[in-house]
């Protein structure tokens, strides 16, 4: 009998299937072995050995998988074909007490093998079993490595944050970069003063020969150049400019003075990899990078089809490499050919990766096969599953397809005897291409047919105003992109980061931005300060850098540890000397406590921070601060409680507002005999453009009211909850 033995059970049942009787498939249900949960688990002086444990959900695992080797004659290891997976794989091996890897060609019992594929199917899970080989410990060592130095940040630095700052703090290594890309976005937002600017909008006819008579065929046009030199963008910056043109503009007339055509070619797109996937099922549906890579994952492991069974839908899903299987190219040379006409296809496409080191999958994300099609099989799947594949199917295929090609055609209009010319585009599809399949943002402007010196008719013109705008907050996608444009993380960790910094409560989700909390600045101020290397975006890259040479075996992982930390380590006892809690969160102010009289001095808790009497713990008085860090008369102290007019509907007592580390809430003054509480948030009810509430769409009986979620994300509800369970992340519609 041979033991197969992968790490999730949706994939043992998938793989199950396409085996005969002398195979047995288990899960080992992810990782069995991890450093301890309440202590380093390294020997820094020992040349950083690690000292892993079985995990306690892991070991009635552990145990199962031994009994089942006493009837086993060779264990296939199945895992994931990437860093996290041969991880896996070689935990395994240590926790079962395999660590002799032996000759694939003996006959020796408990023989092990190492098998890999990029999705799974009967084919793929054939193949690999013909060609096993032994563990990749270039990849090992890399996953070890990352473990290890996110291990050695978060025990060294935490405790250190929690001494300076406040307790509860967490520091990671890439995490920490990810805020502070947050933070600067957000002081950049901060400092930003919008100014006015204007523009001169126009609507023009052709004139069908002499009359004076509209032809039907309106189109749009802004003013665009003033004595031949294009206007910048706040060259007028008032009214008072704006009106003295539009003076000019309405008593003249228009002529076209130039019509410039070309041709313009948008390429069909590249496949999915794991950021690029990431970054449009964010846009296009507004998951989050943690939803999709779920979604993913059950699409790759299998679902059920019906009468066929459990299927891997797609490859595998943690990639940064842009190759496509032949046999799959060959597929969809077959698909496209019997399905559009010939100049759809002209032949295979190949794209070539960007990625440095593009070598923990071999192939983009993609269909496992094209034949099943997204129409035939949506029965089967959720709804958001549905979209992802969807996505998936439809970009694949249309990387394959032809380029689209559009007509582009440029007026200009010039205003006689004036400086002003007017501009006008209009851009039409001359061939669809790929957009046939997979579409992307395109609109047709159909301009009139005319020629150089044609008399224009103005219909109407006016001046607009406009302000400058900041630059917007991250979302999801836009942080995926833009670590991935410094070269920090790699497919596995984009998700990972974007949740730890949301769980630790450094960045909150605001309309599908990331928006940094008081605690995210205050953390992000100090790292920047005193613990540069941690934050600085081309030392983090280049960390990749090194685990990727550990990943291919031209380096140790042992050296590479080494230089980050005795560097780090020296800083850390240097700034614990040398850096005091007054000169993180400020020295002694000038107010006194009204209670005893001693000098009130600034602290931060976990929900921001505020004034605490020097004399602590003798004299408790606290004072919370506004964010410009004066004293709010209207703010409560972190001690008490802030009335309301409303009652509990649970027991009749005044219901208070309380403060949690994601806001204030609602809550029953009869606690804990009743624990009722409430979303401070209930009550923000949404209006239309008239300033009525707009009415439930499921009862319509409540309206809808804006709420909080437990991680700080707003959605949608009815005001008549329990009796109406409606809700949504998205603002509903005014009409039903």
């Amino acid at each position: 009998m041979n033991l197969v033995i992968v790490e999730s059970p949706t994939k043992a049942k998938t793989i199950a299937k396409f085996l005969d009787k002398n195979y047995q498939v288990a899960s080992s249900y992810g990782h069995v072995r991890d450093l301890p949960k309440n202590q380093m688990g390294i020997e820094i002086e020992n040349n950083f050995k690690p000292h892993y444990v079985i995990s306690p959900k892991a070991k009635k695992i552990i145990k199962d998988l031994k009994g089942k080797l006493k009837s086993t004659d060779k264990i296939i290891l199945a895992t994931d074909e990437d860093r996290e997976g041969e991880a896996i794989a070689w935990h395994l091996v240590q926790a079962l007490g395999l660590n002799k890897i032996k000759n694939q060609k003996s006959k020796i019992k408990n023989k092990v093998e190492r098998i890999v594929f990029h999705e799974i199917t009967k084919e793929a899970i054939a193949n690999a079993l013909k060609e096993p080989r032994g563990l990749n410990l270039g990849l090992v060592d890399s996953q070890q490595a990352r473990r290890l130095l996110d291990r050695l940040v978060g025990y060294e630095l935490s405790p250190f944050l929690w001494r300076k700052v406040t307790k509860k703090l967490s520091a990671g290594r890439v995490q920490s970069v990810a805020v502070r890309l947050i933070v600067e976005r957000e002081k950049e937002i901060q400092i930003f003063k919008k100014e006015e600017y204007w523009t001169i909008d126009a609507i023009f006819d052709p004139l069908e020969g002499k009359t004076q008579e509209a032809s039907g065929q309106p189109f749009f046009a802004h003013l665009d150049k003033i004595n031949g030199q294009k206007i910048d963008k706040l060259e007028i910056k008032n009214e008072t400019q704006s009106q003295a043109i539009l003076k000019n503009l309405e008593e003249t007339t228009y002529r076209v003075l130039n019509i410039r055509k070309k041709e313009v070619i948008r390429k069909s797109p590249s496949p999915f990899i794991t950021s690029t996937l990431q970054q449009e099922a964010n846009r296009r549906f507004g998951f989050s990078a943690k939803q999709t890579m779920r979604l993913a994952q059950q699409l790759y492991e299998g679902i059920e089809l019906g009468e066929e069974g459990s299927v891997g839908l797609i490859t595998y899903m943690r990639t940064d490499s842009l190759n496509l299987a032949e046999k799959f190219l060959d597929e969809v040379a077959t698909y496209l050919k019997n399905n559009f006409e010939p100049n759809y296809f002209r032949g295979k496409k190949y794209y070539k990766t960007k990625a440095k080191l593009a070598q923990e999958a071999h192939e983009a994300i993609r269909p496992t096969s094209v034949f099943r099609q997204p129409e035939k099989i949506k029965n089967y799947l959720d709804k958001n599953q549905a979209k992802l594949y969807q996505l998936i199917w439809q970009k694949t295929v249309a990387s394959q397809m032809t380029d689209a090609f559009f007509d582009q055609t440029a007026l200009e209009i010039e205003a006689q005897k004036t400086p002003y010319t007017f501009l006008a585009n209009g851009q039409i599809v001359k061939f669809m291409g790929f957009l046939k399949i997979y579409q992307t943002a395109t609109s047709e402007t159909i301009l009139p047919q005319v020629k150089e010196g044609d008399t224009l008719l103005l219909l109407e013109i006016k001046n607009n105003q406009h302000f400058t705008q900041p630059p917007a907050r991250y979302s999801e996608a836009g942080l995926i992109k833009k670590l991935e444009s410094y070269g920090i993380g790699r497919p596995s960790t984009y998700a990972p980061i974007i949740s730890t910094i949301q769980e630790r409560g450094y960045v909150l989700k605001e309309t599908g931005r990331l928006k940094p909390t008081e605690m995210a600045f205050l953390v992000n101020d100090l790292l920047t300060k005193h613990f540069s290397q941690i934050v600085d975006y081309q030392f983090t890259a280049k960390m990749e850098d090194d685990l990727d040479k550990i990943a291919q075996g031209e380096t140790s992982w042992q050296p590479v540890i080494a230089d980050f930390y005795w560097p780090f380590k020296k800083n850390l006892v240097q700034k614990e000397k040398t850096l005091s809690k007054e000169k993180v969160l400020g020295e002694v102010t000038e107010e006194k406590c009204p209670k005893c009289g001693a000098s009130l001095v600034t602290r931060m808790s976990r929900f921001g921070k505020f004034l605490a009497c020097s004399s602590f713990p003798r004299c408790k008085y606290t004072q919370n601060l506004t964010k410009d860090n004066e004293k709010n008369e209207n703010e409560i102290t972190p001690q008490q409680d802030e009335k309301t007019e409303m009652i509990c509907e649970k027991c009749g007592q005044p219901m208070v507002v309380k403060k949690s580390r994601f806001g204030k809430f609602l809550a029953c003054s009869g606690y804990p005999d009743c624990k009722n509480t409430k979303h401070l948030d209930n009550n923000f009810k949404i209006t239309n453009e008239k300033g009525e509430e707009i009415k439930c769409p499921k009862c319509q009986v409540g309206t809808v009211v804006r709420r909080r979620s437990k991680r700080g994300r707003f959605f949608y509800g009815c005001s008549n909850y329990p009796n109406c369970d409606y809700v949504s992340w998205q603002k509903p519609p005014e009409e039903k």
